[in-house]
């Protein structure tokens, strides 16, 4: 026993002082250099944005802009290691026990490729809000000369040409030093064809209009509590030939009830929305919202020559001539009553949009739409279509799935007619990806409430069926 506490003490007096070294000793780890891993789509090598990599400990990883993710786990450098690969429309082919993914070694320096194949029709070319488009890039020493606006998130896009300019507008927007962001529509400028590439990496710049400090702010301070939200947003000649642009805008509180309507135009001197007119507030008496130049306009001559104004999310619901004067006089608005629903050409199904733009197409020399599903499947709201129709007041003939989503929202899909020739085959669209109405997703970083950008190309056999008469 005398021997035992012996040999006890003696340890500890030569252990004590090799202890108390590791503690003070200066340890230090160095940085890790990222791994640069490339997720390009198979066959035509075009980068992916939005394609998740996510470890078997569940850290997750997402594309930026360009394709790109700067893997940087200090824990899994040089080892073998397993990533689920998720990516809406882009996947990978199951392995035997059903899962989709990849196994990679990464390696501080070093470049890895991963291919996916693209499952939907609509190709996605990248996000045009938000931050970090290019950050994954930027991590690895690319894409050094992008610089972000500081918004970090924007709902549901406006836009009209105006003074020869493309005007966009956007609803509740995320900025960085708060949770609380702008609620009353951020809005920027661009050329009207803004993109001289319709393939990913997607790098548009917007020139936003910004308070005295250079930081993007609201242009639709309409008197009342809640977020100001506008639609109906287009540019119109007055009496004297003078442009106006102009929209309709909502009042809301929470949830999401609007309690007053109203037109707005802009100003051009001071760059911002006034309030023009109110066309009702919520009470007992009104309770409910009379028509308004909602949705996304666009114009139309009818089959006597006849010049109109359409109104539609997505189909045409009201018109008006394409004055200034009729946009502000009521008594000349016809309500339209738009078709339910279309048919599905996979199954002929029943399939009722529920928000979306239509526009005329010249390569089809039809008017051609792309639109929300209402409760679609797999995603209640994030699986979007396309249809096309001889006049845009219908009959829209059958409808082709373009684009899906696995549990995520997709809405308020806007075509652009702009940013193309008139002969051109591809078809730009963008939408609002979105956790919201969703069954409870994680929200994907940077991603989520923003607009995401895709391309049709409309001389895809996929979209033959919606031509079929």
């Amino acid at each position: 026993m005398i021997q035992r506490k012996f040999l006890i003490t003696i340890f500890k007096l030569i252990t004590a002082p090799v202890v108390l070294a590791c503690f003070l000793m200066p340890w230090s780890v160095d940085a890790v250099e990222p791994c640069c891993i490339e997720v390009v789509e198979k066959g035509s090598g075009w980068p992916v944005p939005l394609v998740e990599l996510r470890t078997t400990h569940n850290v997750r990883f997402v594309t930026d802009n360009a394709g790109v993710i700067a893997f940087d786990l200090p824990e899994l450098m040089g080892r073998e290691t397993w990533f689920d690969v998720i990516g809406n429309g882009y996947e990978r082919t199951k392995d035997g026990f059903g899962f989709r993914g990849i196994r990679l070694k990464p390696e501080p320096g070093k470049t890895l490729k991963v291919e996916v194949n693209r499952t939907i029709i609509a190709k996605r070319l990248g996000r045009l809000t938000g931050g970090g488009l290019l950050a994954e890039s930027q991590k690895v020493g690319r894409e050094l000369d992008w610089r972000d606006s500081g918004i970090l998130g924007c709902d549901s896009v406006q836009n009209a040409v105006h003074r020869g300019k493309l005007f966009w507008a956007w609803g509740d927007t995320t900025m960085p030093n708060y949770p609380l962001g702008i609620f009353d529509m951020t809005s920027a400028t661009t050329t009207v064809q803004p993109l001289t590439s319709f393939k990913p990496p997607l790098r548009l710049k917007f020139d936003y209009f910004t308070d005295a400090k250079a930081v993007p702010r609201g242009v639709a301070k309409m008197p009342g509590s809640g977020p100001t939200w506008i639609s109906g947003y287009v540019s119109l000649p007055d009496k004297s030939g003078m442009p106006r642009l102009v929209g309709t805008y909502s009042k809301v509180k929470p949830p999401m009830e609007c309690y007053e309507l109203g037109l707005c135009v802009w100003n051009d001197t001071v760059s911002s929305f006034e309030p023009h007119r109110v066309l009702w507030k919520k009470s007992d008496a009104t309770p409910k919202q009379p028509p308004a130049p909602d949705g996304h306009p666009f114009l139309w001559k009818d089959m006597q020559g006849k010049e109109w104004l359409l109104f539609g999310n997505p189909l045409p619901k009201l018109r008006c001539p394409p004055t200034f004067e009729a946009w502000q006089d009521s008594s000349t608005w016809e309500v339209l009553k738009p078709q339910e629903s279309l048919i599905s050409v996979s199954d002929g199904k029943p399939v009722k949009p529920h928000t979306g733009s239509i526009a005329w197409n010249a390569f089809r020399k039809r008017w051609v739409t792309v639109f929300m599903e209402a409760f679609g499947k797999p995603s209640a709201f994030g699986e979007l279509w396309y249809a096309e129709a001889d006049q845009p007041i219908g009959p829209w003939g059958r409808a082709v799935k373009v684009l899906s989503h696995e549990n995520y929202t997709f809405y308020n899909p806007r075509i652009h007619p702009e940013f193309t020739t008139a002969d051109s085959p591809i078809l730009i669209f963008e939408g609002t990806y979105t956790m919201t109405f969703a069954n409870r997703p994680h929200p994907t970083p940077r991603y989520d409430y923003n607009q995401i950008l895709y391309r049709l190309d409309l001389d895809d056999p996929a979209l033959s069926p919606a031509s079929e008469r």
